[in-house]
């Protein structure tokens, strides 16, 4: 068995799990990322630019088929080869490999936008079924539309309905006019999240103990009961 000194010798490449699991995504071979991998070790341990006859005969292959796969990986944009002089002026070539990196993130942030996407329309789909659920009833076609309008028109995210549902419900005023009242009080004093709803609440909760002096001793409700229809 290899000691643990002879293991650490022989040193370390460092890659990403992301690079791992996605190269097949960023449309790489698994001879191509197993020749990536060979060229990115020289790179870590300091050489740019090695001799491709070893890195052929660890990959058990011959040298024209190395050449063959480092054309490919230059026309998949995941490695570029550059030059640059010295301090000599000798010009000396190197293998870049931000090229994958820049590739990867870009493979990520697409990733995240469909997963996003997806999130987003689960939102939706569930908004209908918990207004239903609240009401205690099938939505009629025309409330399907309303709560359609509000997020395809009005741009209100699904999170904020849910939340004047919220405060419908708990004002016992299950109507659609009253819950498009609270979202447009909402938006003319900007608030577009959970957290800004929550601090707007507190502000009505302060505001109705300075206003109620006579009854200051009297322990605050947990959630106010608001008419929104009567907000200015």
């Amino acid at each position: 068995m290899i000691s643990l000194r002879d293991y650490l010798a022989n040193g370390q490449t460092t890659l990403s799990n992301l690079l791992i699991e996605n190269y097949r995504q960023l449309g790489l071979t698994n001879d191509e990322f197993i020749l990536w991998i060979q060229l990115y070790k020289y790179h870590e341990a300091g050489n740019d630019f090695p001799d491709l006859a070893p890195i052929a005969a660890n990959m058990d292959c011959e040298q024209r088929e190395i050449y063959n796969l480092l054309n490919q990986l230059v026309e998949k944009q995941v490695i570029t080869i550059e030059s640059e002089k010295n301090s000599q002026g000798i010009r000396n070539d190197f293998y870049d490999f931000s090229a994958a990196f820049v590739k990867l993130d870009a493979l990520q942030k697409q990733q995240q936008k469909q997963l996003n996407e997806k999130n987003y329309e689960q939102k939706v789909q569930s908004l209908y079924q918990i207004f239903e659920k609240e009401f205690g009833r099938a939505l009629s076609p025309i409330e399907y539309q309303r709560i359609g309008q509000w997020i395809e028109e009005d741009k209100y995210n699904p999170d904020l309905i849910r939340l004047a549902l919220k405060e419908a419900v708990l004002n016992q005023a299950y109507s659609l006019n009253y819950i498009d009242r609270v979202l447009l009080t909402w938006e003319r004093k900007n608030i577009t999240t959970e957290q800004q709803v929550e601090e707007e609440q507190k502000r009505r909760k302060r505001k109705m103990l300075k206003n109620e002096t006579s009854k200051s001793e009297k322990e605050l409700p947990n959630v106010s009961l608001h008419n929104w229809l009567d907000e200015d």
